[in-house]
Parts: C-alpha cells; structure tokens; sequence
C-alpha cells in the first residue's frame, strides 16, 4: 500500500507541479534574448515587447543582445539557460527555418528543442534597382535577364542569408538566372544600388524605404502576394503573376520546449495579447512591420512549411553553410 501511496503521491506532483508553478509565474524580470545586434527589427520587437510585457506579466522584461554565429550564440544561450520560462528567445525567420534547412550540424533541433511562441511580425521584401536603371517595371528586368543570361548581378549579403534566398526564388519562378554581389549588410549594398554598381536587389522595405521616397531606388515589386500598405504603389506578385516568388520575412518569440507547457501557453497568452494593442501596432508599423499575431500551432505550421520550403530550394543551389 506505502509504495501504492508514493506513486499516486508521485503522480500528482508530477502533474500539478507546473499547473502550480504557472499560478505563481512570473515572479521575477524575463530575459529577452534577441540573436542580433541593436537596431535591426528582432530588436526593435524585442524592445516593444520589453515595454509591453510588463503590462500583462506584472514583470519586468529585459533585453540581451547575444549577436553572432548567424544567431547561435543566442539561441544556444536560450537553450542553455533554466527551463523555468524566465529566458525567452526573440528572434527572426533565419533561426527558425533557415538554418534548419540548410545547415546539418545545427547544435539544436528546431522542431524538438524549441517550442514557438508567437509569430509576431512580417515583412515582405522590395525589389529595387537604380533610379538611373532602365528598368521601369520588373517585366523589363525579367526581359533583359532573360535575353543575357547572368548578365544581372543583384546584392546579396552572402550564401544563405535573405537577400540570396529570396532572389534565387524569385529567379526561379521568373525561369532567370542572375549573379549575386555580396556585401556586408543593407547599408552597403543599398549604396551599391543607388551608385548602380548591382543591377538590383531584395531588400526589406524599412531598408529601402527612405531611398525610394527620396527617388534614389526604384521599387519594382514586393515580394507579398499583394501590394505592402506601406509601399501602396507597388505591385504585388500575384498581380505580376508570379505567386511561386513570395517570400515574407517572419520574426517571433520561442521557449526551450523543456519550459513547462502552461508557462510556455501563459507566456505565448500575454504575447498575443501584447501584439493586439494600438500601441503595439502603431510602433510596428513606425518600422513597415506588419503585425502577424499567429500563435504557437500556426507559427509551429508557418515553420514546417518554410523548412521543406527552403529544404527544396537547397537541393538546386546546393548551399554550402556547415
């Protein structure tokens, strides 16, 4: 009967224990752990859901910028931390699809190790090229690549990063085969764009956005199936007909999967919630984000389907990132 008791007793701990843990979380400050530096628009949600948090926890929240590795370091750093909920990974589409696409010797597994939280924000990107370019719509710059195969060259900040996925999809559904330029970041190759020393690129239209108000780039298209609110005048893909060459940047909010599921389904509560002000919306918007609020199962089917996405992209490129 006493051993009887023990694993009844035992039974009950192990199922009440993070029910009751739950009732009392938080009871001290989060720590945002975003994988980039200051600045970028994984910061800048960082930073929003640090003032919102607070608000809906009855917690302080506080940013960690642990940039570096193509975000490992901060990812890792998440993972590595106490399974308790008070460690919180703020990060972009890159940790949660593309890597685990492309690279095979990840230290984590993105399905097993981490549970998502909220899709919060998207972002289509735009196509630009030079005001002094020929190119007045994106029919002309099909055209031309298509009669001088790799005669294009287009900005990329290297092999796997967003600026080279997102071309290369765009080419593939264009039937175009173009050049990339590598460069160190948005700043350089829009630069490079203006000066005309690319043909053209894909970048995020907060990025490109003040160079396109001022007549510096040309927006040919975004890569949404429909026109950006923020970009009004430019068309989307499915109105250029070329819907196989969507691609939206994504950035969320994940938890170590060892966090206790009512935590993790609290914590993923209060983030919604946070993403549904005016407040929220309005700062979003500030930077051309797109408030996207999809919680944990349609963030874990947003991820699955970009994996095989890129999985697919990968076996025709053959991207080299281990």
């Amino acid at each position: 009967m006493n051993s009887i008791k023990k694993a009844l007793i035992s039974f009950l701990i192990l199922v009440f224990s993070p029910l009751l843990l739950a009732q009392t979380w938080p009871s001290k400050p989060l720590n945002l752990i975003v994988p980039f530096p200051p600045g970028g628009a994984t910061d800048i949600l960082g930073r929003v859901l640090s003032e919102v948090l607070p608000q809906k926890l009855g917690q302080a929240a506080v940013v960690e910028n642990k940039p570096g590795g193509a975000t490992l370091i901060g990812v890792m750093a998440a993972l590595r931390a106490p399974a308790d909920g008070y460690t919180v990974l703020v990060s972009a589409s890159s940790t949660f699809v593309v890597l685990p696409a492309l690279r095979s010797n990840l230290p984590y597994d993105v399905e097993k190790d981490l549970y998502p939280i909220n899709l919060s924000v998207t972002t289509p990107l735009v196509v630009v090229t030079s005001s002094e370019k020929p190119y007045t719509k994106l029919a002309d710059l099909i055209a031309q690549a298509k009669a001088k195969p790799k005669s294009l060259r287009y900005t990329s900040y290297g092999p796997g990063t967003t600026p080279h996925l997102a071309t290369e999809i765009f080419a593939g559904a264009a039937q175009i085969d173009v050049e990339p330029i590598p460069y160190k970041g948005s700043s350089d190759s829009i630069l490079a764009l203006i000066r005309g020393d690319a043909d053209f690129g894909l970048e995020t239209i907060a990025a490109a956005g003040p160079q396109i108000k001022a007549g510096k780039l040309r927006a040919l298209a975004v890569t949404s199936p429909t026109r950006s609110r923020f970009l009004p005048d430019v068309p989307g893909l499915n109105e250029l007909r070329l819907p196989g060459a969507n691609f939206e940047v994504f950035y969320g909010v994940a938890l170590p999967s060892s966090v206790p599921k009512p935590i993790a389904n609290k914590l993923a509560k209060a983030v919604s919630e946070a993403m549904s002000t005016p407040e929220v919306k309005e700062k979003m918007a500030a930077q051309s984000l797109d408030v996207a609020n999809k919680g944990p199962e349609a963030m874990a089917e947003v991820m699955k389907a970009e994996i095989a996405r890129f999985k697919a992209l990968n076996k025709r490129l053959n991207i080299q990132l281990d």
